[in-house]
């Protein structure tokens, strides 16, 4: 069986390295990218089984590319903010967006939400 692989989305290098460490940890396979330009090619690239991608970032914002990554594929993804904005937070989940926290959060809630995430989007 292959590892899941996670796409982590973060223009905040410390943010990655510290989810990189996390998820890794946890038996995952994670890439990297620092902007929503980055992000819609990794997806287009490397089809991940979920992403995790901040909202503001530079070049192209986590909105903007949730609506691209959504265009083309069904990947499971999970937003992050570091504003409890509920305005933000229904604009991420009517454009595809599956999961919305804010930070910070403890590695075990993301965990928590990556599982059951994963078995929605594939229930076998």
């Amino acid at each position: 069986m292959s590892q899941t692989h996670i796409l982590v989305v973060d223009d905040e290098p410390n943010i990655r390295r510290v989810l990189k460490a996390g998820l890794s940890g946890e038996g995952f396979e994670v890439t990297e990218a620092t902007d929503g330009e980055e992000a819609v090619m990794a997806v287009e690239e490397s089809s991940p089984d979920l992403v995790i991608m901040y909202i503001r970032m530079p070049k192209m914002d986590g909105f903007e590319a949730c609506s691209r990554i959504r265009e083309r594929s069904t990947v499971p993804i999970i937003m992050l903010s570091a504003l409890a904005d509920p305005a933000d937070k229904a604009k991420c989940l009517n454009l595809g967006a599956d999961d919305y926290m804010v930070k910070p959060f403890g590695i075990s809630e993301l965990l928590s939400r990556i599982k059951a995430v994963l078995q929605r989007s594939n229930p076998s």
